[in-house]
This record gives C-alpha cells, sequence and structure tokens, in this order.
C-alpha cells in the first residue's frame, strides 16, 4: 500500500445485481452511509474500522465483514498505514432468489474470523477481473446467499410467504427509469397491492424501500455518467434529481463520499492490486 494520503477505488467485473471492488484509504474515511445492497468484503491489509449497528468494529486481515442493507456504518482506518479491501456488492433480490421466498437472512455479527471466510468467497473477490457468466452468477449468489443464512440470526431465515410477482412490477417499474417519479396509485395498480404493503412488503422482500430502491437506481446511473465524463450537473438532471446539489447530498449518504471525491478515487485507482498476495491469510473456512 502507499504511504501517500488518499483513497483509490478499483471495480472489478461485475453482472446483474453484482458489483466488485478494491479499495484503500489512507488518510481518509468514509462518511456515515448506507447501501441497498448486501456488502460482503475482506481486508486486505490494515486494519478496517467501522461503525455499525451501535457498536465500533474491527476487521482484520484475511477477516470478513458483512452489512445488512439499509444498515448505516462510516469506515476508516484503526491505525495510521491506512487499510485495503475487497467487497462484493450483492443485490437482495439474487439473495432471496437463491435461499426462497422467505425474509432477507441478518448476520448480527458483522466481523466473520479468517478460519470461518468460505472460499467461495475468497475466490470470487481473488478473481475481481475474472469475467462473470450467466450461470457463474448463480453460482456466486447461490455460495454468498448461503454464507449469509449459515452466520444469520434464526429468526431471518424462518420461511414466510411473500406477494414475490407483484413485488417484482414495482421493482420492474423503478428499473425501467428511475428518473420519473411514480405516484403511490402506480405502485397499487401495478401490484395490486396497497401502499402500505407495498411498503412493508418490498422491504421484506428487497432489504430497503420502494422510495429508496429508487434513489440507487438513480445514483447507479448517475455514477455511469460521472465515470464516463460528464459534468455533476448532467449527469443530476439525466438522473431526475431536483439539481446538482441534490445529486450531491444523496451520494454521500449512499456512498460516503461526494460525487467528485468518488470520481477522483475512481481515476486514481485503475491499477490492479496485490491479488495473490493479500489473500493467504483469508478462505481457511468451506464452501
Amino acid at each position: 500500500m502507499s504511504d501517500a494520503t488518499g483513497l483509490r477505488l478499483r471495480f472489478g467485473a461485475g453482472a446483474a445485481g453484482v458489483e466488485r471492488l478494491e479499495a484503500s484509504l489512507v488518510g481518509e474515511s468514509f462518511a456515515p452511509h448506507r447501501h441497498d445492497t448486501y456488502a460482503i468484503g475482506i481486508t486486505l491489509a490494515g486494519v478496517q474500522s467501522f461503525r455499525y449497528r451501535g457498536e465500533q468494529r474491527y476487521c482484520m486481515p484475511g477477516e470478513a465483514h458483512v452489512l445488512h442493507p439499509d444498515e448505516v456504518h462510516d469506515g476508516t482506518a484503526g491505525t495510521a498505514e491506512g487499510f485495503r479491501y475487497r467487497i462484493v456488492y450483492l443485490d437482495p433480490g439474487l439473495v432471496r432468489e437463491a435461499l426462497g421466498d422467505g425474509p432477507l437472512p441478518f448476520v448480527p455479527d458483522p466481523v466473520i474470523g479468517r478460519r470461518a471466510v468460505p472460499s467461495a468467497l475468497v475466490g470470487y473477490l481473488r478473481g475481481i477481473d475474472d469475467p462473470i457468466g450467466e450461470f457463474e452468477r448463480v453460482e456466486l449468489a447461490a455460495d454468498l446467499a448461503g454464507m449469509l443464512a449459515g452466520h444469520a440470526s434464526p429468526s431471518t431465515v424462518t420461511r414466510r410467504s411473500l406477494p414475490l410477482a407483484a413485488l417484482r412490477n414495482v421493482r420492474e417499474l423503478i428499473d425501467d427509469d428511475p428518473a420519473v417519479l411514480h405516484p403511490t396509485s402506480r405502485y397499487e395498480e401495478v401490484s395490486g397491492l396497497d401502499r402500505w404493503a407495498v411498503a412493508r412488503q418490498f422491504r421484506a422482500a428487497y432489504g430497503t424501500s420502494p422510495t429508496r430502491y429508487r434513489t440507487m437506481r438513480q445514483l447507479a446511473r448517475a455514477r455511469r455518467l460521472i465515470a464516463a465524463g460528464r459534468s455533476l450537473a448532467e449527469a443530476a438532471a439525466s438522473a431526475g434529481f431536483a439539481d446538482q446539489s441534490h445529486l450531491g447530498r444523496m451520494f454521500k449518504r449512499a456512498y460516503g463520499l461526494t460525487p467528485a471525491r468518488w470520481a477522483a478515487a475512481v481515476a486514481s485507482g485503475s491499477a490492479p492490486g496485490e491479488s495473490a498476495q493479500s489473500f493467504k491469510t483469508a478462505g481457511r473456512g468451506r464452501r
């Protein structure tokens, strides 16, 4: 890891519902934020410190961390040397499909010791640049969903019937164009559910609310535009935000960084990391 102060982000190969990232931080931190995905990572170097559900936690080299969708957390180095990690962001919809129709698993202890880290997770993060084929995406989701279920509190894996087809209609409506703000009546129309059921059941199925899900899809569009060199004002308008300031506020709440800082970190993190050596202490668990 470089001794220079800074933040570097490098995205690997992904697939629908799967995003892989390597990050290194020296002298910088992520502000409190939350994702609408599972965040499952391995610390490669240094000490990763984060506040999660009211407690300060530490993830050492070779250990894994699991963050549940919509849970607020931050991220900083536990020492002056900084830290580096790789992470996979996994769509809760894939987890639910892999496990069945019940509620999403919640892992109460966000730090998993070295010997309990599944070799499947190590493999998916070691090969961060390897393309993910159609069936490999299914295998990845099944492996990581199994990991989550294995570490989850028992009450969260009890099966409960959800109106999945109806909820999928709401999600697809948002996906079609997240820049469009649909009235509540439109969600009721496409799902056949009342607004209270939509709000309650959507969160159970996908780990977040319809409003939050739409915001994250807007931000995903804005990120693509920013990475392609579009101005922040253009990205904000295309993604359906009120203005550049609105984009900036939502971006920092989701990623812990301003859009400009995120773009600079991505630009500085284009070089591949030290993959093989970094994973020697991880992955002693079973698939």
